[in-house]
């Protein structure tokens, strides 16, 4: 089974893809294809996003394509930054500038007000229209300081109380075990079997309609 993944973020196609690779869905990329458009991310929600992303591109293909939108949700900043988190430190944001300016927000808010959830919404979609959302959500702690060298994006901050460890501090197999992407990804696969399993049942039943048919029209011999 084979899955376009709507989404240029090399960290991101390479999580996806570890986390289908043992559900015998073949995830491939955009760079196999030419002309097609940059998705523009304005949505007012992560489902919105996901959603415009995965129909664009499944249209234009004409392949089963999948697409998540994430976002950083913390409590202390009524759910900022949200849908903004990829550019929440305005034009030509960068990790780094992104978790600078959460830091400074943060600044003197105590650890047990420091709360947030990653949120990870996906939808699978074809050239007809989506065919699912799912979503996962990972809860923990934005950090002080910025540890470990894995991941990207706000995983230096977030922190998992339970492990005692940030994102980064975690190998990409234990996060992609763990994660709101894991979470979601692992609700996108039964999705995503689910359809592939009711078009081969159509295409099964268009096959044996074309076969009676031609038994009808085959002339009857008489001896």
């Amino acid at each position: 089974m084979e899955v376009l993944v709507s989404t240029r973020n090399h960290n991101k196609f390479r999580e996806i893809s570890a986390m289908l690779k043992n559900s015998r869905i073949n995830a491939i990329s955009l760079e196999g294809f030419s002309g097609l458009p940059e998705v523009v991310e304005d949505g007012a929600t992560l489902p919105e996003n996901a959603c415009k992303k995965a129909l664009t591109i499944a249209r234009l293909t004409k392949r089963l394509t999948v697409a998540d939108d994430s976002g950083l949700m913390v409590d202390a900043l009524d759910g900022a930054p949200g849908v903004y988190s990829a550019r929440f430190s305005g034009p030509g944001a960068t990790y780094a500038s992104n978790n600078e300016k959460l830091l400074t927000l943060l600044t003197n808010v105590p650890m047990k007000k420091r709360t947030a959830r990653f949120v990870c919404c996906v939808a699978v979609a074809d050239a007809h229209g989506i065919v699912g959302v799912v979503e996962g959500v990972f809860r923990g702690v934005i950090a002080l300081t910025a540890k470990g060298s894995n991941g990207f994006g706000y995983d230096p901050l977030f922190w998992v109380p339970s492990l005692n460890r940030t994102f980064a501090q975690l190998s990409a197999a234990e996060k992609n075990r763990i994660s709101h992407r894991a979470k979601a990804f692992r609700k996108a696969k039964k999705v995503i079997v689910e359809y592939i399993r009711k078009q081969r049942k159509v295409s099964d039943n268009g096959r044996k309609r074309q076969a009676a048919k031609k038994l009808k029209r085959k002339p009857i011999s008489s001896f």
